[in-house]
Formats: structure tokens, sequence, C-alpha cells
């Protein structure tokens, strides 16, 4: 299996962090020097090791926005 390239381009802030000292942060991430994506995951304390995650385009996380506020307005959890 290839080994993936990242680069983190810009880091925009952190959700949580576990005792570990893992973070779940929200980032905009190069994969593989293609475009950067919004990208949403966990990471070590250096960077050097993630979880699994979840990459959104600006019109998914426009639309993400979008409904999280609708559902936050509804007060559903």
């Amino acid at each position: 299996m290839a080994d993936i390239k990242y680069e983190i381009k810009e880091p925009l802030g952190t959700l949580s962090a576990s005792p570990k000292g893992w973070t779940r942060e929200l980032n905009l991430v190069s994969w593989n020097d293609a475009k950067p994506k919004y990208d949403i995951r966990e990471w070590s304390p250096e960077h050097d090791k993630m979880g699994r995650g979840i990459t959104l385009t600006r019109e998914e996380a426009e639309n993400l926005y979008t409904l999280l506020g609708e559902a936050l307005k509804k007060q559903l959890i």
C-alpha cells in the first residue's frame, strides 16, 4: 500500500482532547498534493499519527454548517 502524503495547510481549531493527548481537530489539509479540504479527525500530539476522519469540500462544509445551525435551533440534542 502506498504512503499517504498530507500537509496541514491551516489549523482551524481543536474540538476536543483526550487524556492521552490526542486532539480532535478541524484543519485545512492537502492530501497527496491535492487542493486542501476541510478535515475533522483525531491527531497525536506531534501530528505524526492520525485516526479515521472525514474530509469535506467547501460546498460540503457549507451544507454541514447550515444543517448544524438548523439542528441546533431545533434543540434536537
